[in-house]
């Protein structure tokens, strides 16, 4: 295979889903770094991005300061149990100047789930990433004080987890 076959074989890897060629947002993140997006849809006028796990903070970095999305309306978490990766972490961001919305998905894997802070980005997500740790356990890398927010500290497991018995005893 030639230089030419090997550069577009590099370059079929980093293309935008078909489905986000016409989403301005998504061509900016994509320009911005070709390596961020895993994926993606834009569905009943809501722009999803499959953001890779360690990119998430450089991308939400760009997104505020870059694209004017200066508000971090929530970060919360699905347990897909017992598909793997099990977890997706999910962000909603809001460009109160331009009133825009995007939601962005990182993929987390089941033992020892773990991704990186987006404290440095928004202090706001503090509360917000407490709050996924203490319900499914997912740790944030960088975080100023991980520690539970709702349940007691003596608690013994993160009872969104879909793992988690919902009637009976938890031992």
């Amino acid at each position: 295979m030639g230089a030419n076959g090997k550069g577009r074989a590099a370059q079929t890897l980093n293309m935008l889903p078909e489905t986000l060629e016409n989403q301005e947002l998504a061509v900016a993140v994509q320009a911005f770094d070709a390596d961020a997006i895993q994926g993606g849809k834009f569905d009943r006028g809501e722009l999803t991005l499959e953001i890779a796990r360690g990119k998430i903070v450089s991308v939400c970095g760009f997104l505020k300061y870059d694209q004017k999305f200066v508000r971090l309306s929530t970060v919360t978490a699905v347990d897909r149990y017992p598909a793997e990766p099990r977890f997706e972490v999910v962000y909603h961001l809001h460009s109160v100047e331009r009133n825009r919305r995007v939601r962005l998905k990182c993929r987390v894997a089941g033992a020892a789930p773990e991704i990186d802070s987006v404290t440095s980005v928004w202090c706001g997500a503090n509360w917000y990433e407490r709050e996924v740790f203490d319900l499914f356990g997912i740790r944030f890398q960088g975080h100023p004080e991980l520690r539970r927010i709702m349940l007691p500290e003596d608690w013994e497991g993160h009872p969104l987890r879909r793992d988690v018995p919902v009637t009976g005893s938890r031992v």
